[in-house]
């Protein structure tokens, strides 16, 4: 019996980039959170926009939910959390 084995790494190199700027403060800032839409994340959220408009003083959450919980958000979700100045992602079950 033969045995195959797979190298799962890449054979290109990755490429360079650099981090986005970190924020001095959420204060007045627009946040968006971006879903799986499975059940779990509702409530997170929930709390988390809470926190954020409470506590930290953030102007707007903006909610976005995925289409495909397993597929990476579609291009318009990504064209609109440009106008973000944060975007937090998240899944639940």
């Amino acid at each position: 019996m033969a045995l195959t084995v797979l190298n799962p790494t890449t054979e290109s190199p990755a490429r360079d980039f650099e981090l986005a700027p970190r924020i001095q403060s959420l204060a007045g800032k627009t946040v968006g959170f971006i879903s799986n839409g499975k059940e779990g994340t509702k409530g997170f959220f929930t709390h988390l926009e809470n926190l954020l408009l409470s506590k930290y003083q953030v102007a707007e959450v903006i909610w976005e939910t995925k289409s495909n919980y397993s597929a990476p958000a579609e291009t318009e979700i990504i064209e609109r959390a440009q106008a973000w100045d944060l975007a937090i992602t998240g899944l639940g079950d």
